[in-house]
């Protein structure tokens, strides 16, 4: 195995495949797998032969959200904020592209791997998979993944769940909107719509898409830089320190003792 391989790209036929494969910190959002990710994004959007993005993932975890235990290096505002604009530029790379992005989904989904979760356009997820906001219990918030998750997610659920950071199923997901399918068998279900998608012609699908995602890609246009600031403002202060040392160590924060 290529250890420096953290995002495989293969293509079958009119479906390219992006396949996130980092089991070693549970696909977290490393510099290193968001820019093989981006890159990925590019090959596929410049490939005429492919007609469909499939985004997957390896081990038990789809993606466990930011990497934490990154050291940042220089000024600690401008490094996080940068990690910020990077994930916008990487969510923005999905919902802007001109193929159709189907998440295939069976595994574990927490904090910003929601994002990438809400910038797909078709998501099927499977019994195994559960997912949670969890980003208010260590002490910051779900700022740009917002740009994704809040035009699909209902106003009700969007509250209960960015505040409570408790987990939920599949099913639940499909009920809130993160969620296409809740499918016993993924692979059938992707297989299903990515035959259904590549009945489309290139200049349809991509038309079709840009209608659905108008509204997405305006919110970045508007939101994206105030909240790279806000994510790093939040990660920065003492009590989002004490949040992230607490769940490296596995122990309580100082607000629960």
């Amino acid at each position: 195995m290529d250890t420096d391989t953290l995002v495989s790209y293969t293509v079958d036929r009119h479906i390219a495949r992006l396949t996130l494969d980092s089991p070693h910190n549970r696909n977290a959002l490393s510099a290193r797998l968001v820019d093989q990710l981006r890159a990925g994004l590019r090959a596929a959007d410049t490939d005429p032969a492919v007609r469909v993005v499939v985004l997957s993932h390896t081990g038990g975890t789809f993606c466990a959200g930011a990497d934490l235990s990154e050291a940042a290096g220089g000024d600690p505002f401008e490094t996080t904020a940068d990690r910020a604009r990077e994930l916008a530029s990487v969510l923005r790379g999905i919902v802007e592209s001109p193929l159709p992005v189907v998440a295939a989904i069976d595994g574990h989904v927490r904090a910003g791997g929601l994002g990438l979760v809400g910038a797909c356009d078709i998501v099927v997820a499977g019994p195994a998979s559960t997912f949670a906001l969890t980003e208010a219990r260590i002490g910051v918030a779900p700022a740009i993944i917002s740009l994704t998750l809040l035009p699909k997610l209902s106003a009700r659920a969007a509250a209960r769940y960015y505040l409570t950071g408790e987990t939920f199923t599949a099913a639940t997901a499909a009920e809130i909107g993160l969620v296409t399918v809740a499918a016993e068998d993924v692979e059938a279900a992707v297989a299903g719509i990515t035959a259904d998608l590549g009945r489309g012609s290139p200049q349809g699908l991509a038309a079709s898409k840009a209608l659905t995602t108008a509204h997405i890609l305006a919110g970045f246009d508007r939101d994206a830089e105030r909240l790279a600031v806000d994510s790093a403002r939040l990660f920065v202060s003492d009590e989002a320190r004490e949040g992230m040392s607490a769940f490296l160590q596995k122990r309580q924060p100082s607000w629960l003792q």
